[in-house]
């Protein structure tokens, strides 16, 4: 298996698996036949859809006349099949699907080049690449040279050209193969339609990235994971813990004014049930004044200070790695000057290798039965002040009063809110909760009343709901080290 944290790429078939070709393929043959004179049962060749045409047309020509009727079939594609084509149910979503993961399409099929791309373009469906002119193995070079790990596929040609890349293939039913005969020539999935393809594709990439993370994990010996409690490092914690042992694992939680104290507690808790050593370490990101400045690059400062005590602690310990919960989508996010912080100084991000997603990491939590999978995304206090304004203790101490009193209003007025903010724009405070509650909690007088009551002038409910980083909105450049 190739590795997953790397670019994916997968490749699909065309005629009865993206495109229902039927139509336009018996409308060419009849075209051909009345221009040639030559008898040919159309009805009976699109039963046999997948192969090359110049095969097909060896039923029906002398051996000597199929290079010739090959070229008129050819010639009369444009006009008489690309108008009846139609996408066959999720086909375009499966191509959407693929480059929601940030993959590639690639078409490799034994369909004349120019004709498979000008029925992609006129059918609107996503690719990136087109390998014409394929079949069987042949399809399996293209599929190596384009580094397809997938395959899609409705033809028992297309289970050659999987195997002989060393590619997954996942046999589509809507072909001229049944269920039982694709699963009986070595289908690794057999699937209804390409409607089932997106969900089939996430637990596919999920399996291929845990069984990475594991390896990694391995490959590292032991990790100090920095662990503020959240989804990712709970995770990458338990996944430590299932890779390598407890006895090889550490957990190190910041004591610092910007934890909340109540994700210390939860955190030790969460600790002990998997039977780490919970390390509580103070750091003084405070004393940095880069931090205070809250310039836009904070998190820099802050990281960096976590990495500045985290690393001489793993020594410590006889273990010799620190390990960050960044996950992939963090690593296209664009402004995380946290992140370079950490790899400066050394933290592995072995989710992030594997090429786990915030939603991967979720799913997989919610599998193993951890109780944070479902837990609301949790940001340090600092990132509730607004960006020019000096981060002091007081201020992370009045946020987290403001937060508290907000959540225990709100459950009072019976207002059920997931993520909620409260962000420090000086003397005002400006509430962030789940969109959808947004005008309830607008409405609700006890709501603002309790936050204001925390030492605010003003408090007003933001209309645009929870948003994580909303903060950087308000920055001009917000990565001067760009």
């Amino acid at each position: 298996m190739r590795f997953p944290g790397a670019p994916l790429t997968v490749g699909f078939d065309l005629d009865m698996t993206l495109v229902d070709s039927r139509p336009g393929i018996i409308a060419c043959l009849d075209g051909l036949a009345a221009e040639t004179g030559t008898a040919i049962d159309s009805a009976l060749a699109a039963t046999r859809i997948g192969g090359p045409i110049e095969e097909e047309l060896a039923e029906w020509f002398p051996a000597e006349q199929v290079p010739g009727a090959t070229a008129r079939f050819r010639a009369l594609y444009p006009d008489l099949a690309i108008p009846t084509l139609c996408p066959l149910p999720g086909a375009r979503a499966a191509a959407e699907a693929v480059h929601g993961q940030g993959g590639r399409v690639v078409v490799v099929t034994a369909k004349y080049e120019p004709s498979a791309r000008r029925a992609l373009d006129e059918l609107g469906i996503p690719v990136d690449a087109v390998a014409g002119g394929r079949y069987a193995e042949a399809k399996g070079e293209a599929l190596r040279e384009h580094g397809a790990t997938v395959y899609v596929g409705d033809h028992l040609g297309d289970v050659r050209a999987a195997r002989s890349a060393g590619a997954v293939f996942v046999a589509i039913a809507t072909g001229p193969y049944d269920a039982e005969s694709l699963r009986a020539a070595g289908a690794d999935t057999v699937l209804d339609d390409l409607t089932a393809f997106p969900e089939w594709l996430e637990d596919h990439l999920l399996d291929a990235r845990l069984a990475e993370l594991e390896a990694r994990l391995r490959s590292l010996g032991g990790v100090l994971v920095a662990f503020s409690g959240g989804a990712d490092s709970a995770f990458l914690l338990a996944a430590a813990v299932r890779a390598l042992g407890a006895r090889n694992v550490a957990a190190a939680t910041a004591v610092s004014p910007s934890l909340p104290a109540h994700e210390l507690a939860a955190a030790a808790e969460f600790a002990r049930d998997l039977g780490v050593r919970h390390l509580t370490p103070r750091t003084h990101e405070m004393d940095r004044d880069g931090y205070r400045a809250n310039a836009g690059d904070r998190c820099y400062f802050c990281k960096a200070e976590l990495m500045d005590v985290l690393a001489p602690l793993a020594d410590e310990l006889g273990i010799a790695y620190a390990a960050t919960g960044t996950n992939a989508d963090d690593a296209v996010a664009g402004f995380r000057p946290g992140i370079r912080a950490a790899a400066e100084r050394g933290a592995v991000t072995p989710l992030r290798d594997a090429g786990l997603t915030k939603r991967q990491v979720r799913e997989a939590s919610r599998r193993w039965g951890l109780r944070t999978w479902d837990k609301p995304a949790a940001a340090c206090l600092s990132s509730r002040v607004a960006y020019g304004i000096e981060v002091t203790p007081h201020r992370l101490a009045r946020v987290e009063r403001a937060e508290g009193a907000l959540r225990t209003a709100l459950a009072t007025a019976g207002i059920p809110v997931t993520n909620l903010r409260v962000r420090d724009l000086g003397e005002a405070a400006r509430i962030e909760v789940d969109r959808p509650l947004v005008g309830r909690v607008a409405d609700c007088r006890a709501a603002t009343d309790a936050v204001r009551a925390t030492g605010f002038v003003a408090v007003e409910v933001d209309p645009r709901g929870f948003r994580s980083g909303s903060m950087n909105e308000l920055l001009p450049d917000p990565d001067p080290y760009r």
